[in-house]
Formats: C-alpha cells, structure tokens, sequence
C-alpha cells in the first residue's frame, strides 16, 4: 500500500518548513523509524522519519524547497507500486501558477502575534465580498519589508499561494522596487583576507528580523542604575540556605510583576491598531556559537520567583543542547536580554519584532555613590529600555523603569518570597 510523506506541523505558529537534505534516494528501502529527510523552520531543525517499511517511490520536495505543512514531501510503499495520479504539487515548484484574471481586492491577512504586519491601504471604493489573499507568513514579512504589494505578486505555491520564493523573485526583478542591496552582491575578497563564508540560516534570520525592526519601528531608549547591594547580599544570604537565585531571577520576576502592571508595553501595534496582551510571556535571551535564540517563559507573572529559575534553566538548557521546540521559541510578549556576566557597563538592545520594548541588562558595577555628606561604594547595575515611540512614550518608559528599580531595591519582597516557596 502506498503511503504519503506530509511535511510535518513542528510548532502551532509554523506554516511551512524547509527541506534541507534527504537521507534517502528514491528506489532506496525504508523502514519504520528510518531518517527519510531533514527540515529546518526559522528556528529550529528536526527529522522526518518513516511509519512504514517498504521503498521511496517517489520525491515531490527537493532540497532548498520551502513546502507548507500537511503538504505531500513523497511516497513509500512496495517496489513497483503506482503512485496516485493526482500528485499534489509541493510549494517548491519553479514554474509559475496560471495568475487569476483579476487580483484579489482585499487587504493582507492580520498578522500572527510574532510578526509586524506592514499597514494596508485603503481600497479606493468598497469591494463586497472580498477574497482572501493566499500568501503564507514568511513571504507576507517578506513583502512587508521590501515594500512590495503582495497581490501584484504571482504565486506558484499550491492553488496559487504565494510563498518566500515568489517574493524574493520578484524583489530581484529588474522592475521591483526596493532593488537588491548593494550588500548583497558578492564582492572579491581584498588582500589579505580569508574567502568569505556564507551567514548561517540562523544569522541570517536574526539579521532579517532585526533589520525589520530596527528599519520599521522608531526606537528610543531610556536608562535606570539600580542600587542592586542589597539584592547581591540577599542572594549570598539564599545561596548560602540551599537556595540558587540568579541576578536575572530577580530581573524576570521583577520586569514580569512590572509588565502586569503597564499593559501598554507589553502590547503591540502596526502604527494603526493595538493589539492588547493581558497575559505576560516572558522572552529571554539566550546565546548560542551559532546566533541568538529567545525560549519564552509562559505567564511570567503568575510565577513564583522559584518557578521562574526553574523554567529559564531548563529552557537556557534546551537551548544549548538544540532540543527547543517551535513553541518554546514564539509568543512572547516583552524580551529581557543580560549581558551583566560579560562584564558590560551598559547596552541597548534591538526590539524583537511583534514587541513593545526589550530590557537591557548590563553588570553590576561597584561605584562610589554620594550618601548624605559623605560617600560609599554602592553596586550599581544600569537598564535600559528600547521601546517602540508609537506605543511607548518617554514619560511611560521612564515610570516603566522605575517601577522594575522599586521592585528590584525592595529586597525584603524577594527574601519572603524566596523563603516561602
């Protein structure tokens, strides 16, 4: 019996997959639990085994193919089998879908929370019973940054959807605009340099997100010291009873009860709608050899301070040994990023795509600090917040700020919080 290889769902967010590599050939046997072929999402990479034995009959997604979920990849079955007759197309077929007569007359679909939607213009007379645009959400960011209209785009994805392909060939077009960056265009290596390597998918990911954000949203920043003295004793105190608390144990759980408290800057917005959260999912920052990845603590806010070390620790974990899910990486709802172990005076941080605002956090730096007539040696460690000026103004990051230092200060909320769980 023949049996269909579907491009699997790796995450709820996920759309489509890459395929990166196959394992088998077609006429190669298969058996249950074989390795047939890799896929890779925009954060993550995994294997697609085999559920039957038999033989490969047939590949329908070549490598490099960017397919969406649920979609026919290929065939196992017995040697000499016939596959069925109406074989469904993957996303990665290179000649183009007959373009409809007329282009869709309705507006982008809304986003997903993990993208910046780019706003749609208003239609010039009102249309009845729009149609929904097919694109899928990688290549709806794509277009979004290039400044291109994806209904003037033809798909050749399934039923015509226009997938990450489709944009990029028309962003390369001679006629599109924004032409390709002069970046872009591989330059000879100059004397003395090594032959250049290409940036990883992960790098660039990081790059196209960042590069989004930094380009589309107008950042501002505004820093805070926080007499953390008191807080280092406390932890001392609490590492010396058995319990290990870190610095940015304290820094969660303090920006968590903040966020609760300022929704406005735990939302998100395109510059023409807000979109309220409620709910705090907490991203933090972790860093691999190969890039940046943020695991996202769940209701951050409705964790106790023990909860939450455990929750960072396994998911920092995961995440260095490769084993985070989609899931684990998508829906956060304010970003924290630590640097204080490194040493770092102070730093502001990109705001990550789909947010209000990041925190930057740097060391704690010993400083002689002016106490009445005289002067102590106090440890000071600065935050600073990048927030998107659209949601956030100066005075609302500011008292944001302030409230992440009270909280941070009032050491004697952490001991009986710590000590009681």
């Amino acid at each position: 019996m023949v049996h269909a290889i579907r491009m699997p769902k790796p995450g709820q967010m996920t759309e489509e997959c890459t395929v990166v590599a196959w394992h088998k050939k077609e006429g190669d046997p298969v058996r249950r639990g074989d390795v047939l072929f890799e896929i890779e999402t925009d954060k993550s990479a995994m294997d697609v085994e085999a559920f039957d034995d038999g033989v490969l009959l047939k590949i329908l997604a070549a490598e490099g193919d960017v397919v969406p979920v649920n979609t026919v990849c290929a065939y196992v079955g017995e040697p000499g089998e016939a596959i069925p007759e109406e074989t469904p197309e993957p996303a990665a077929v290179t000649s183009p879908a007959p373009a409809p007569a007329a282009p869709p007359p309705a507006p982008l679909p809304a986003p997903g929370p993990a993208a910046i939607p780019a706003a749609a213009a208003a239609p010039s007379a009102p249309v009845p019973s729009p149609a929904r645009l097919a694109i899928s959400p990688r290549a709806s960011r794509l277009a979004a940054e290039a400044g291109l209209d994806p209904r003037a785009i033809t798909g050749t994805g399934p039923d015509g959807r226009i997938v990450e392909r489709d944009v990029r060939a028309a962003v390369a077009a001679p006629t599109a605009a924004p032409a390709v960056p002069v970046a872009a265009i591989p330059v000879p290596p100059t004397q003395g340099e090594e032959e250049p390597r290409p940036l990883s998918r992960m790098r660039r990911v990081i790059a196209d997100r960042l590069t989004q954000s930094w380009t589309s949203t107008p950042h501002f920043t505004v820093t805070v010291a926080v007499d953390v003295t008191a807080l280092l004793a406390l932890r001392t105190e609490l590492k010396a009873g058995g319990t290990n608390l870190t610095v940015t144990d304290f820094v969660l759980a303090a920006t968590a009860q903040t966020l609760a408290e300022f929704p406005d800057v735990n939302s998100r917005t395109d510059g023409v709608s807000v979109w309220p959260r409620r709910r705090v999912h907490l991203g933090l920052a972790v860093s691999l050899p190969g890039g940046l990845v943020v695991p996202v603590i769940r209701d951050a806010d409705r964790l106790p301070i023990g909860e939450l070390h455990d929750q960072a620790v396994a998911l920092a974990t995961r995440a260095r040994e490769g084993a985070l899910a989609v899931d684990d990486m998508t829906g956060s709802t304010f970003t924290v990023s630590n640097l204080g172990m490194f040493g770092v005076d102070e730093f502001s941080a990109i705001i990550n795509p789909g947010e209000a605002a990041i925190l930057a956090v740097a060391s704690a730096i010993p400083t002689a600090v002016a106490i009445g007539d005289g002067l102590a040696v106090r440890s000071l460690m600065k935050l600073t917040l990048s927030a998107d000026h659209r949601m956030v103004d100066g005075e609302m990051g500011a008292r944001f700020l302030g409230a992440i230092r009270r909280r941070l200060e009032d050491v004697a909320s952490f001991r009986n919080e710590a000590l009681n769980h």
